[in-house]
Formats: structure tokens, sequence, C-alpha cells
């Protein structure tokens, strides 16, 4: 199994967190999961996920016009659902890493 498609389950929780910590753009989103280790994961890898969790109920999206000029940027922020969503990607997270390192730490 390659680790792109170990990644893809664990990829909208982790994008969920990073809404959950304050309002945030697809851009934006892409350089936080590479500051934490995600190097493999392509901008537009995300877009589609996000299309998904908006259409899931999950995250809200507002377009913002920059200070600056150009292209409007589309925030988004996590919805009631979406917060029930990552506390219980959170619990299934806990328990499957659990399960993992007990049983890659008997081998040997």
């Amino acid at each position: 199994m390659s680790s792109s498609q170990l990644l893809k389950g664990i990829l909208e929780g982790c994008l969920l967190s990073i809404i959950a910590k304050g309002e945030t753009y697809g851009y934006e989103m892409i350089e936080k999961l590479y500051t934490y280790g995600f190097t493999m994961v392509k901008e537009g890898s995300i877009y589609p996920l996000l299309l998904r969790m908006k259409k899931e109920g999950l995250v809200t999206t507002t377009q913002k016009q920059l200070p600056s000029g150009g292209p409007k940027r589309k925030y988004y922020v996590l919805t009631d659902h979406g917060r029930t969503e990552l506390q219980a990607f959170k619990s299934r997270w806990n328990d499957i890493s659990k399960s993992v390192e007990q049983l890659l730490g008997k081998e040997g």
C-alpha cells in the first residue's frame, strides 16, 4: 500500500482539524499540511475533498476579496456537523493508532 492510498483515508480528518482552528482557504491548508509533514499532498487533491465536505454539510464557504485586489478567495469554516465529525475522527484515529502501535511494537 502506498502512502498516498493510506493518506486518502485520513486527509478529511486532518482538513477538519485545520479548519477547526479558524477560517482558512485551500492553499493555506496545503501549507499547513506541509508544515506538519504531509509533503505528499498536492493542491489539486484537496479541492474535490473540500467540495464533498461542503456537500455533506461539514463546512460552509465564504468568498472574500483580498485587500490587495486580485481574485476572491474561498474560505472554509466548520459547521456544527463538521465539529461532530472531527470529534468522531479523533476517536477513531486514537483507537486505530493505538492498535497499530501495539501491533508494530510486538514485532521483532
